[in-house]
């Protein structure tokens, strides 16, 4: 702790992360670790970081923000249509870090972890200098062949989105903007149904195979609903999306018809962390069919379509919009 006497850095690692450590870890007492893929399955990697100020609030819980360092990189595997293998871990501490931040943290990894059948495999633990950083480096696995890629995508299939959209960028802005007209037509439980959205990502593993099955294209929401379908077209396709079809949680709804600007915020905002693909018409129901044997919502809210430009989207009043800043960019 600040002030006192804390571990180092093997005591760390061997008190917090090592009772996390999977089969191939070798107890993350070595310098790398093992990784065998199942038979007739190709590896499938993806890292992603997140970064205190930037991702998430330092005063967060540190379980939650363990779950949110996880779960954007399971998200990431889940719409490739793959299931988790394991993950590697970097983590860059503030010079305040405590014990008390890395007990939580570390329960909230291995909870986050579990649920997922992904155990650690090893990573590295260093001082910042800044904010604290975690990157995570995930490995999942597909059958050969069958990863879906995200620039895939035919003219004439059908756009579908798993869950709800927007409820974690309205659950940043009722965070940012607690006292704002919109947020006192909800009750208590849907403000925390919108702040739970942006803390805690739900990747959507139980899609993984139906995504395998019937997508086209696919990647997950990250970054906002608008650009990240911009990102998915790419050249030579567009999309008509229907406001009307948009899958809107009963809180996403009720903050809207408040203060229909928001609507801005569900189609830019991100984090929503579904998974967003492309079907042949004739295969739609089927995929909803099997989605929601996984206890999983598929909508399809729209159609790629020949030509350049971004996504169009209808909105209710019949006007057209588009968004020349559909997602969050870094950079």
């Amino acid at each position: 702790m600040a002030g006192s006497a804390r571990a180092s850095e093997e005591g760390l690692i061997a008190r917090y992360f090592a009772p996390l450590a999977g089969p191939g870890a070798h107890g993350l007492r070595d310098d790398a670790a093992t990784l065998t893929p199942t038979p007739g399955h190709d590896l499938v990697l993806t890292t992603d970081a997140v970064v205190a100020g930037i991702h998430y609030f330092a005063e967060d819980p540190p379980a939650s923000i363990a779950r949110k360092a996880l779960g954007v990189n399971l998200s990431d595997i889940a719409a490739k249509g793959a299931v988790p293998r394991g993950f590697l871990l970097t983590l860059a501490l503030p010079d305040d870090w405590t014990e008390a931040w890395l007990d939580g943290f570390a329960a909230g990894l291995g909870a986050a972890a579990a649920e997922a059948g992904c155990p650690l495999l090893g990573g590295d633990t260093v001082r910042s200098g800044g904010p604290a950083l975690i990157s995570v480096s995930l490995f999942g696995e597909v059958p050969t062949g069958t990863i879906v890629r995200r620039t895939t995508a035919r003219v004439g299939d059908r756009i579908c989105v798993t869950g709800t959209i927007g409820d974690a960028a309205l659950g940043l802005r009722l965070r940012l903007e607690p006292t704002a007209p919109w947020v006192a037509g909800l009750d208590p439980a849907l403000q925390a149904e919108l702040a739970d959205r942006y803390l805690h990502p739900r990747p959507r593993l139980a899609a993984a195979p139906a995504v395998r099955r019937y997508a086209s294209a696919a990647m997950d929401v990250s970054d906002g609903l608008a650009g990240d379908l911009a990102k998915m077209l790419g050249a030579g396709r567009g999309a008509r999306v229907a406001a009307a079809a948009l899958p809107l949680s009963d809180a996403a709804r009720r903050a809207c018809a408040a203060e229909p600007a928001l609507i801005d915020a569900v189609l830019t905002g991100g984090d929503d962390y579904e998974i967003l693909c492309t079907v042949a018409p004739e295969n739609v129901a089927a995929f909803q069919a099997q989605a929601a044997a996984a206890g999983l919502t598929v909508s399809a809210i729209g159609t790629v379509t020949s030509g350049d430009g971004p996504p169009r989207f209808e909105m209710r009043d019949g006007a057209e919009r588009v968004f020349a800043a559909g997602s969050f960019s870094h950079f």
